[in-house]
């Protein structure tokens, strides 16, 4: 990838990152642990994205 990037996909780079994040705790304990894993959670060598 570019080192300068357009801004545009600098933006979606960024969104994808912060949605990458796991579930909180505190959602594990209010759903009694049914949602311990994130359905958007992505990983940087098995997927990649359309930037």
């Amino acid at each position: 990838m570019a080192r300068n990037k357009h801004v545009a996909r600098k933006l979606r780079l960024i969104r994808r990152t912060k949605s990458n994040r796991r579930v909180p705790a505190w959602v594990m304990m209010r759903t009694d642990r049914k949602f311990t894993t994130h359905p958007h959670r992505r990983n940087w060598r098995r997927t990649k994205l359309k930037v």
